[in-house]
């Protein structure tokens, strides 16, 4: 192999020769002129040729060859296999064997003893008596899959907001009864060493608790399904409140032994970044490009099983972590360079460490698009590699893998699937392309214009050269067929080409995952109303309606219910059709008891972990969600601070004749995100006077309960009475946390918004309390406030005044916030939809008087929410875009 001298720089332009056509001479020699033709593939000029003597890797290979791998692992001959059989012995679930694994895992496996447990150490040594029996199921189901190799499914997903995983074994696997004894028995209570488990710190909001439920329902029905994500050391954050301020700190989940994932240090892939891109040429003149030089790092693979209920299959999350290809450089050591010697150690583990680095600046940027490529090359080195052990043609990848992407971030494995094909394979463009465009499906999860991620052209050809070369001939391929339809409409051509043109150029992802899936989901009926109409309107017009589909989300009612409300489970478990017994007089009874029971828990936990005392028979209105503009808590609070001062002006008499209200917020702000966390301490310093001010005789209380996770919401959820969904009309796309909500008969005050409008339908419109402008209405709204300066409602102008006159502390503080109301043109709409707001707030008290009524529809709620189920959503996707089947694993 020999490599020349550079000749020539690197160039992105594509060469305009054809192969095909050939001038017979100049066009002053009397021959025809040169055509100037559309070229087959994008020919890019690189300044490195390397020149490989019979390399046969340099051939391509056609859709109908079947890919090779080399084995690593021992193949054991079938007398061998019958003794690993013979000496796997089945776990046994009764109290006496449970008690004696506990025991043997906590001296065994923690070298603890009798003279020096804790509820920690117990907590651990039950949890790894729990694996034991799971991963009977696991191993069950992956040989069952191996030996069938049916269709499989691999979500793609940044976020997996799995919570507590210990409760949830428990149930999936029919033992908590007999683990609860054996526990008791060993002198501890199961319900102490279920808290004593870390949430996993592997997602932020909606979008990971979202696959966390997809996991848990695919593995429920028996659908092979695989997720693929990341394992961040430090999660995205723990949140901290100080003097009213969100801080952040790293959440240090992992700094105890986690029973629930298994590392696999023999499942290793290199992911490059940076480097260059050189021309492969063998003797023969074939070419084909390569990516070369650059940094290297390994992902190594971490498996966490995900139990199905009531069955023998059980799912899988396979979670990467970032590691040096060289540990330690011990010649910078030995020079006193201590710093250098563990350089590329730490530069790897950057890599992995936190969810969603801070973008503020161009080396989170960097990192951020590292994080999303290291993600999805492992993962589809992964998902090539158990495709190549089924000895398939490559033309049978897409009926073998299916890859669903959970909003942009996994996009990059459009164009690295296509790398690997064609330049690593040796498959032919076209036919790579094809096998890249039927595996593929992708879901949106927002039309936000700031949501859709974009990368600059500059970075992306710094970090992954041989990326933005495919990037580029994806889209010049995609344009000259738009074209061909369209002929001569370059603005349509301008808005639909993946590369937006500026200083610098972006490449928009969401166009590049439309453009390499073979469907494309919204996740609410009016979202998908809105991106067909608005967000890709363009490429219907050249796909057709049909590429674009709805598939409304939904969540597992396993742990949305069952576990996190074991009242109302045993209630609704006792009674057969909730809707015949909304109106019975015993039933709204044991109703309204089980509720007060939610909200006296949660009363509890506030007083112990926040010290503010809260009235269990108050209305518990409760908004817990990430903390965005959009999201509109600010408007929330901005009500609340209203309610304050209309309170203040009553007299005793009319005082004692109001609704109490707790009004209860929670959920993070991105650590960059500074009018977000301007809005937290908006909450906390109102927070702060409105619970101190013993004239409002505790009619009102605001708490804002920090670091909200998983295993606080399977607290908070039960406990409402009324929970706030109020995004700007078509912003939200669907939102979860309402249809947990509203499952456990809370009421919803929301606008006319994602799954509310859907949640609307299905319980009756008379159960859901809706205000605010419609969606149609927001872009002409927009305009007149932005021309025509609409003057503020006249109640939002007191609540402003009242914090510019200082009532809730430095009013300069809270200015850049005031601000996005004034200066910066109200974008969310909070004056347009305040005095339709309050309204609503008005009949939800006076709803609430008629305890009767209330309950009816707090009944009603929970009896409609069949729908929403993420079986059911999973199941839509299984057959309308997965093309997948039940594969039910036997004992």
């Amino acid at each position: 192999m020999t490599v020349p001298a550079a000749k020539s720089a690197t160039s992105t332009t594509p060469e305009t020769s054809s192969d095909k056509e050939t001038s017979s001479g100049g066009s002053g020699g009397g021959g025809r002129p040169r055509r100037v033709s559309m070229p087959k593939l994008t020919r890019r000029l690189t300044n490195v040729v390397i020149h490989v003597d019979n390399d046969s890797k340099v051939e391509t290979v056609t859709p109908n060859s079947v890919p090779t791998r080399d084995i690593k692992h021992e193949v054991l001959d079938d007398s061998v296999l019958q003794r690993w059989k013979k000496n796997i012995v089945p776990e046994k679930s009764d109290p006496e064997s449970i008690e004696a694994d506990i025991v043997h895992h906590t001296i065994t496996t923690l070298c603890r003893g009798v003279y020096n447990l804790d509820k920690l150490a117990m907590y651990q040594a039950t949890a790894h008596s729990v694996r034991d029996r799971l991963l009977e199921d696991w191993n069950l189901t992956q040989e069952a899959l191996h030996r069938e190799n049916p269709k499989r499914c691999y979500y793609m997903s940044m976020e997996f907001l799995i919570g507590r995983a210990l409760d949830n074994a428990l149930h999936c696997l029919q033992v908590k009864k007999s683990y609860s004894e054996s526990v008791k028995n060993l002198g501890f209570s199961l319900e102490d060493l279920l808290c004593e488990e870390k949430d996993a710190a592997l997602g932020n909001g909606g979008l990971g608790r979202l696959a966390a439920c997809y996991m848990d329902s695919a593995a429920t029905q028996d659908y092979p399904t695989w997720g693929y994500g990341l394992r961040y050391q430090y999660g995205i954050f723990k949140q901290m409140i100080k003097e009213g301020f969100q801080t952040e700190m790293p959440d240090y989940w992992l700094n105890f032994d986690n029973p629930w994932e298994f590392p696999r240090a023999d499942i290793r892939y290199e992911v490059r970044f940076h480097g260059y891109v050189a021309t492969k040429m063998n003797e023969k003149g074939e070419t084909r490009m390569t990516w070369e030089g650059g940094d290297r790092v390994q992902a190594m693979a971490y498996d966490v099983p995900i139990p199905g209920f009531d069955t023998k299959g059980c799912g899988n999350i396979r979670l990467w972590s970032s590691k040096p290809l060289n540990t330690f450089d011990f010649d910078s050591f030995n020079a006193g360079d201590y710093d250098r010697s563990v350089a590329e150690q730490t530069a790897a583990q950057n890599l992995t460490s936190v969810l969603y680095p801070n973008d503020n600046h161009l080396v989170g940027k960097e990192l951020r698009l590292k994080q999303e490529y290291f993600f999805v090359s492992a993962s589809l080195q992964d998902i090539i590699h158990r495709f190549k052990r089924a000895n398939c043609p490559w033309k049978d990848f897409p009926d073998k893998v299916a890859v669903q992407m959970n909003d942009t971030h996994p996009t990059l494995a459009v164009p690295e699937l296509q790398r690997i094909l064609v330049d690593e394979e040796g498959l032919e463009w076209d036919d790579a392309w094809d096998i890249v465009t039927r595996t593929f499906a992708f879901t949106n999860h927002t039309v936000l214009p700031e949501a859709l991620e974009c990368w600059s052209v500059p970075m992306m050809e710094k970090i992954l050269p041989r990326h933005m070369q495919i990037i580029y001939d994806i889209n010049l391929f995609f344009l000259q067929k738009v074209e061909k339809m369209f002929m001569g409409d370059r603005e349509l051509l301008k808005r639909i080409s993946i590369i937006e043109e500026g200083s610098p150029q972006q490449v928009r992802m969401a166009f590049l995952a439309v453009v390499g899936s073979h469907t494309v989901n919204g996740v609410a009926a009016l979202h998908s109303d809105l991106i067909r109409k608005y967000l890709f309107n363009d490429f219907i017009k050249y796909y057709g309606p049909e590429k674009f589909v709805n598939i409304t989300n939904g969540i597992t009612p396993r742990r949305w219910l069952y576990q996190s409300n074991p009242g109302l489970r045993d209630l609704i478990t006792k009674t057969l059709g909730l809707k015949k017994h909304a109106k019975d007089a015993k039933f709204q009874s044991q109703w309204a008891a089980v509720k007060l029971h939610n909200k006296e828990r949660l009363a509890a936990w506030i007083k112990t972990n926040m010290g503010i005392t809260v009235n269990p028979e108050a209305l518990f209105d409760i908004q817990v969600k990430r903390i965005h503009e959009y999201k509109r808590q600010y408007m929330n609070i901005l009500s609340v601070i209203y309610r304050y001062q209309s309170l203040k002006k009553m007299s005793s008499e009319d005082l004692v004749q109001q609704v109490p209200r707790v009004v209860i917020f929670g959920g993070k702000a991105a650590p960059g995100y500074y009018i977000a966390k301007l809005v937290i301490k908006l909450i906390n310093s109102a927070a702060e006077v409105i619970n101190n001010d013993k004239s409002i005789q505790d009619m009102l209380k605001v708490v804002f309960i920090p670091d909200y996770n998983v295993s606080l919401a399977e607290i908070i959820v039960p406990a409402s009475d009324i929970s706030q969904h109020i995004s700007t009309a078509g912003t939200e796309a669907s939102g979860t946390s309402n249809m947990k909500f509203v499952l456990n008969g809370g009421l919803i005050l929301g606008t006319v918004d994602g799954a509310n409008i859907e949640i609307g339908e299905q319980i009756g419109d008379e159960n859901i309390f809706m205000f605010g402008v419609l969606s149609h209405e927001v872009d002409d709204i927009r305009h007149n406030q932005k021309y025509h300066g609409l003057l503020m409602d006249p109640s939002l102008q007191v609540v402003i005044d009242s914090i510019q006159g200082g009532q809730f502390g430095d009013s300069a503080i809270f200015g850049p916030l005031i601000n996005t109301l004034t200066y910066g043109g109200d974008y969310y709409l909070i004056s347009a939809d305040f005095k339709s707001y309050l309204q609503k707030h008005t009949e939800v008290d006076e709803t609430y008087r008629d305890k009767e009524a209330w309950i009816k529809k707090s009944i009603m709620c929970t009896a409609g929410m069949g729908f929403f189920s993420s079986d059911r959503s999973v199941r839509e996707y299984a057959e309308r875009i997965w093309k997948l089947k039940p594969f039910k694993v036997e004992a």
